[in-house]
């Protein structure tokens, strides 16, 4: 289930960093833990986007001149969706950055037809490796055309589908194609503009802050249904539930053009 969540914006010309997942991170966990349902405390199975909205862009980040922002926010559990919301609608204005954010409405989206190859467009940054304290190995480069790629997602989509409880051992065993293929004519684009489709972004985990090394860019993604519905509702790779690898479908009306992406994300 993926919705957007549509909020007022108070103090228009407010801004956020460019790169602001981790304090819709923070929001999210801090709206979870007030809940205090002690089913949902430790639950992890969810995506989120960035703010949406009118922007600008200055040194300070992101400014919001818009009257409303939007948030894409995604679970296959609707038990935890309902109980986030309603711990969202009781707080009658929220902080992110400097935007004075009051929740509105939801909206919710229209669901998706998958097959076996989906051409996915990414509206968070996947973060292919887990982050470690003193350890740099989390922002190493890793080609998007190399092997390596694909099997570490594969690993760590095949583990999340595990931990959610939602499939069989025998369902499982069916899950073994999984491959990526990056758009080449993008990459190719965006590094003779001498753009970027790789970054360092940070992450707090426990209050520890990290750095990992996420990429942006169009991809073709081959596997079965089932695990193409999951990464669209859970996100891939890394961090999912602190707002990275989001993705969208390249011909679903909801996403922005590639075009756009690149001059959001490059």
């Amino acid at each position: 289930m993926r919705i957007r969540i549509v909020f007022s914006l108070k103090n228009k010309g407010a801004f956020v960093p460019f790169h602001h997942q981790f304090l819709l991170a923070q929001t999210v966990k801090g709206l979870v833990v007030a809940g205090k349902n002690p089913l949902f405390q430790q639950f992890t199975h969810f995506n989120f986007s960035g703010l949406k909205g009118q922007t600008k862009i200055s040194r300070k980040g992101l400014h919001f001149f818009s009257s409303r922002v939007t948030l894409v926010f995604s679970t296959s559990d609707k038990g935890f969706l309902d109980y986030f919301l309603s711990v969202l609608f009781d707080h009658k204005e929220i902080m992110i950055g400097t935007l004075q954010l009051s929740p509105e409405m939801v909206e919710h989206e229209e669901p998706v037809a998958v097959t076996d190859s989906v051409k996915f467009l990414c509206i968070s940054p996947i973060v292919l490796m887990p982050a470690s304290f003193n350890d740099e190995s989390g922002k190493r480069f890793i080609s998007p055309e190399s092997d390596e790629f694909s099997d570490l997602l594969y690993d760590s989509t095949i583990s999340q589908m595990q931990s959610s409880g939602k499939f069989t051992a025998a369902q499982m065993t069916d899950f073994y194609k999984f491959q990526l293929v990056p758009d080449k004519d993008y990459l190719n684009r965006i590094q003779t503009t001498h753009k970027k489709f790789a970054r360092i972004y940070p992450l707090y985990d426990s209050d520890i802050k990290y750095e990992v090394r996420g990429y942006t860019f169009p991809f073709t993604l081959f596997a079965p249904p089932t695990v193409q519905q999951f990464v669209y509702e859970h996100g891939l790779g890394q961090f999912s539930h602190k707002g990275f690898g989001m993705l969208d479908m390249a011909n679903h009306d909801s996403i922005k053009k590639e075009a756009d992406l690149e001059l959001v994300y490059a």
